[in-house]
């Protein structure tokens, strides 16, 4: 057990609609101390360096309260932490950096409300909560949205009337803080400069591809929210506007928003698995079927990114089943062939960090998400400012 000292650790918190992930960074960016609070008004259980103890949390304040004490069990006392830091999934326009939040910082992260319901309220809920319980420990906020304010007004601007879209109807892009990080990893992953042109896949539960250019991104495949682009665990990806209006009519909007949130990608695919680990293991036709639609998914948006950058010079896998599914990276790379792609089968079973073969055009590599140490970096280096 560590033994309470100055305060010199930040304390990460990625607050989900169900859940709260922590972790604890010390000043040299180490983790120190990781965990979940889960299943928050349902079954919930705390999760503390791999150990499960069932406890009812009836709301996310009950949660992250128990987090505090368990970290003081643990020897990561409050008064150990120079910081908290927040992973905020919407900034909208104003919100484009990592930032300290104060209570103008506060009101705009509400305002970004409206446009992601599923998250922003739940990130606040922490970001108050700890406010209330600790008001005088400094918090900041990394957004997933702000990675992609460098893509050009083109890509981000709906076909719309400019009324609409300047009411906040526009692609913002998600998984920003993943990709950050990944472009910070690369060059010490790869022991090479960050290649100029790079697709980078954010492949979990929630997936998306980002077009990086010079390390600045110029398109990706989420859009107005999280729900756009590729197939994921239990949302659809794109699909038709009145496509959408039908299942309006026919099911109520309420019902409609369960449905392609939570009951559809490889979920509604495969009749019940949203996990990659589970449909990799279920030879049954449904569960092939989805796998393969999520991979051509990638394919698809694949090919539209690579002409955005005019070209590719790498490629990146990222996330729970890109660091992981050697077959769904095999079937991802087959289809990237035409493009010069050669993939190292033995470095992919073996979850190399270099998948490219001698012949390849392209570089191929496995990166690590480190979303949470990223967070914890643009807290401290806002702290050194």
């Amino acid at each position: 057990m560590a033994k309470p000292g100055k305060a010199e650790n930040t304390l990460v918190l990625n607050a989900g609609s169900s859940s709260i992930k922590f972790a604890v960074f010390n000043s040299q960016l180490e983790e120190k101390l990781s965990g979940i609070a889960a299943e928050i008004g349902g079954a919930s259980f705390l999760r503390v360096a791999g150990d499960d103890t069932a406890i009812p949390f009836i709301d996310h304040r009950a949660a992250l309260k128990a987090i505090l004490s368990a970290l003081a069990e643990n020897g990561f006392p409050v008064s150990s932490m120079r910081a908290a830091a927040h992973r905020v999934v919407h900034g909208g326009r104003k919100l484009t950096a990592p930032v300290r939040i104060n209570q103008d910082v506060r009101n705009e992260i509400a305002a970004c409300s409206p446009i992601a319901p599923l998250h922003n309220p739940h990130n606040l809920a922490a970001i108050d909560t700890l406010t209330e319980l600790q008001p005088n420990l400094p918090q900041f906020a990394s957004f997933d949205t702000s990675f992609h304010s460098t893509n050009p007004d083109v890509a981000t601007r709906y076909a719309i009337p400019k009324m609409m879209e300047t009411s906040g109807i526009r692609r913002y892009g998600f998984h920003g803080i993943s990709y950050a990080s990944l472009v910070r990893l690369l060059p010490e992953v790869s022991d090479e400069p960050l290649p100029s042109r790079l697709l980078a896949f954010h492949l979990g539960n929630g997936a998306s591809l980002c077009a990086i250019k010079n390390g600045q991104s110029i398109a990706t495949t989420m859009g107005y929210s999280p729900l756009d682009g590729l197939t994921m665990g239990t949302r659809s990806g794109g699909i038709d506007a009145n496509a959408v209006l039908r299942l309006v009519e026919d099911n109520g909007l309420e019902r409609t928003k369960a449905i392609l949130n939570h009951e559809s990608g490889l979920l509604g695919l495969s009749g019940g698995k949203s996990d990659m680990r589970k449909l990799m293991l279920d030879h049954t036709a449904d569960s092939d079927f989805a796998i393969e639609h999520f991979c051509y998914w990638s394919l698809r948006h694949a090919g539209s990114l690579i002409s955005a950058m005019e070209g590719l010079d790498a490629i990146a896998f990222t996330g729970g089943i890109g660091e992981n599914a050697i077959g769904v990276r095999a079937r991802i790379l087959r289809g990237l062939e035409w493009i010069g792609a050669r993939m190292d089968p033995d470095a992919n079973h073996r979850n190399a960090t270099r998948l490219h073969g001698e012949t390849s055009k392209i570089a191929i590599w496995v990166v690590p998400a480190r979303e949470e140490e990223m967070i914890a970096r643009d807290a401290l280096s806002l702290l050194a400012a």
